[in-house]
């Protein structure tokens, strides 16, 4: 693998060129503060101060016994026992806030290549739905799959001259409430060939899917070919689809061959073996049986770094997130 297609499969690179086949999305080139902010763990985690109240979030995330650390006796002059001032970024903030707007008030983050998918149990949604630049901070910032992008994107690069690229991006992507996991799949390309699709969500079995396995492989393999194979520069690559109700397909994002991609229900090994140039049969798996479910990423969440006592920040932080289940809860009581 080269850094040149590494560097296609980053959203800033591919969303121009294929907007109209995918979802709508705003991108904001990040200012470097705010980057060396998503890696410095060096203190308390500290969210952005926020410049519209009704946004912001608990800031200080610390562990409760860890208090007398940040408190400060009377008449010391010692300037580093101070507690760590807040980060602030006002001009980033608002361009977020025009951009939620624009795209219907939710959105879910993503940076160059990853989305903050580890870091969705924070949520009150348990979810990446963000109406916040203060819930957008709080993702990324809870992120370990994020340090990927951040540090490591080249690591597997036999050219490789950088651990990250000159430039990172935010993508505010628009949220659909209504979206089915199970119709999303996982497209693998080798040799500008369609080689393999997996079901995108392996921790469930759907058995609609096991059903529609040819109407949808037909469905994927025509959009492959009348949309990407000839306008997508790389030879070996993975992307991300949408099926839709109406048939419509949607692309959803692109990833390099192997690395750090994951092949799902299949194995690299497999895919690379399954292609010839003589003949080449595209393989569609789904989970065939709840005997076939994988396990998925498991989180919770930690404890130790959450001051839930009454009264606090994160006290109120888990009522909302208590009140947005009654309502979920109340709502599909309704739709039965």
């Amino acid at each position: 693998m080269r850094e040149e297609e590494v560097n296609r499969c980053q959203i800033q690179e591919w969303y121009p060129k294929f907007k109209n086949i995918s979802i709508k999305t705003v991108i904001h080139e990040l200012p470097e503060s705010f980057i060396q902010y998503l890696l410095d763990d060096s203190g308390p985690f500290l969210l952005p101060l926020s410049i519209s109240k009704e946004d912001a979030l608990p800031n200080r995330i610390h562990k409760p016994e860890e208090e007398e650390d940040y408190v400060v006796s009377e008449g010391s002059g010692d300037e580093s026992e101070q507690p760590s001032p807040a980060p602030s970024f006002p001009e980033l903030e608002l361009k977020i806030k025009e951009s939620i707007e624009s795209l219907g008030g939710a959105v879910f983050p993503k940076l160059n290549w990853s989305a903050p998918k580890d870091s969705a149990w924070i949520s009150s949604t348990g979810s990446l739905k963000c109406t916040s630049f203060s819930e957008i901070a709080l993702l990324l910032r809870s992120s370990d799959s994020l340090v990927h992008d951040l540090c490591h994107a080249y690591d597997s690069c036999s050219d490789k001259t950088s651990s990250r690229p000159s430039s990172f991006f935010l993508a505010l992507r628009k949220w659909y409430p209504s979206l089915w996991p199970e119709m999303e799949f996982r497209c693998f390309i080798y040799d500008q060939h369609l080689v393999g699709i997996s079901q995108r969500e392996v921790t469930g079995f759907y058995p609609a899917l096991v059903e529609r396995k040819k109407e949808l492989e037909m469905l994927i393999q025509e959009f492959f070919l009348d949309e990407l194979r000839l306008k997508f520069e790389s030879e070996n690559y993975t992307f991300d689809v949408y099926v839709r109700k109406d048939g419509r397909v949607k692309l959803l994002d692109f990833n390099p061959w192997g690395a750090f991609t994951l092949p799902l229900l299949f194995t690299w090994e497999e895919l690379e073996q399954s292609f010839s140039k003589d003949a080449n049969a595209l393989e569609f798996r789904v989970v065939g049986s709840q005997f076939g479910v994988r396990p998925g990423l498991k989180t919770a969440v930690p404890y130790d770094y959450l001051d839930i006592s009454p009264g606090s920040g994160w006290d109120q932080f888990l009522r909302n997130a208590d009140e947005e289940l009654r309502r979920q809860t109340e709502f599909s009581d309704a739709c039965d």
